[in-house]
């Protein structure tokens, strides 16, 4: 098949999702075509079968904002109708739905199938702001197919907003060929050079993560267990974690690593992972821990239960619970046999329940599905 994939192509779990979507397709022997402002940021990655197709924006005075969602709807109009798309995939509701939906009126008669994949803050956006309600309302019963990550998002986007037109729930995915515990142990001994157990976190670093948390509970474990904690990402809360670690005077065992292009080898090399979100609509950083055998400790919010199996891959606590979580760490870092047992429940669950060919197999007879019934339905 010949497919287009719009997605914002900064750090995020919408673009990386849909830029792995691509490049699995891409593998199995489909067309791929991203169309966005710019290239995905994990599209390293070379093949024939992939194309990128830029969207150039207007630079006119009258516009304070250029009008993206008019150049996207025109771009994907335009790559549709020259390389003779099969559908366009769009992640995250707005505004890509919304500028698929005008392209595919703006080709009529011909017939594109859209199918939207909805990431979670899309959803979660509308509550906070119900001004988006019926934009974002009226893309998805617009859409050709519907997708969600999570039960848990599918049953929020029902209610939120009253739908009753069928949703596929189609999760997250790993590469286990990818994120697979490292048999070299050099960086382990270059970021712990005592041996001392290694904490990750990773995220966007936005209040709803809750690093002060993060923070809060490697206080309380690295006096118990000799340990180190690698903070992964970037965001508006960075700065006031790094505070705290000053305060708690945590700063030769905490280290912040940024943005990483490939968290693989990190996750590899880690023996704990902490997600203590305030909500989570799936938790992928969760499930690449997991392939690499690596227990997480994490709140029981969102799609995380559907990840995590409470004390058989890692531990659930309520969020907020720092005392509680702290324990659970020390528990699973004090105990050789148990972080074994649950690294290797873990990294099975990735490859039972989420392996990228299990998956994209989902992808592919969805995509059948929705190009057939719109094909067959009768002309406007």
């Amino acid at each position: 098949m010949k497919i287009g994939i719009t997605c914002y192509p900064t750090y995020g779990g919408s673009g990386v999702v849909a830029t792995e979507i691509g490049k699995e397709l891409a593998a199995r022997g489909h067309e791929i075509h991203f169309i966005s402002y710019a290239v995905p940021i994990k599209l390293n990655y070379t093949s024939e079968r992939i194309h990128f197709h830029e969207v150039e924006m207007l630079n006119y005075p009258l516009f304070e904002h250029p009008p993206y969602a008019l150049a996207l709807a025109t771009k994907m109009a335009d790559v549709a109708l020259n390389q003779s798309l099969d559908l366009l995939h769009v992640h995250y509701a707005i505004p890509h739905s919304v500028s698929a939906y005008l392209a595919k009126e703006m080709l009529r008669p011909h017939r594109l199938p859209v199918i939207t994949t909805l990431h979670g803050t899309d959803i979660t956006l509308v509550g906070n702001d119900r001004s988006y309600l019926p934009i974002t309302k009226f893309s998805i019963e617009k859409s050709d197919g519907v997708t969600a990550v999570s039960v848990y998002l599918r049953d929020l986007t029902y209610r939120e907003f009253d739908l009753s037109r069928p949703i596929e729930m189609i999760p997250n995915f790993v590469n286990c060929d990818v994120f697979r515990r490292s048999e070299d142990e050099s960086l382990k001994r270059k970021l712990a050079p005592r041996g001392e157990r290694i904490l990750v976190h990773v995220s966007n670093f936005r209040p709803v993560k809750r690093v002060m948390d993060v923070i809060e509970i490697f206080d309380r474990v690295h006096q118990r267990v000799p340990s180190r904690l690698l903070m992964v990402g970037d965001g508006p809360e960075r700065s006031n974690a790094e505070w705290l670690v000053r305060n708690k005077r945590l700063g030769c065992q905490v280290t912040f690593l940024g943005k990483q292009d490939s968290i693989g080898e990190i996750l590899s090399i880690s023996d704990l992972m902490l997600l203590p979100s305030e909500t989570e609509s799936f938790g992928l950083v969760a499930l690449e821990a997991m392939a690499c055998e690596v227990p997480v400790v994490a709140s029981s919010v969102g799609g995380i239960p559907e990840v995590i199996r409470n004390e058989i891959d890692g531990f659930l606590a309520p969020v907020g619970d720092v005392d509680g979580m702290a324990a659970r760490a020390v528990e699973i870092l004090s105990d050789d046999a148990k972080r074994t047992e649950l690294g290797a429940n873990a990294r099975h669950r990735a490859q039972d329940g989420f392996s990228s060919h299990r998956i994209i197999e989902r992808y592919e007879a969805f995509y059948e599905q929705v190009v057939a019934e719109v094909q067959s339905a009768p002309g406007p």
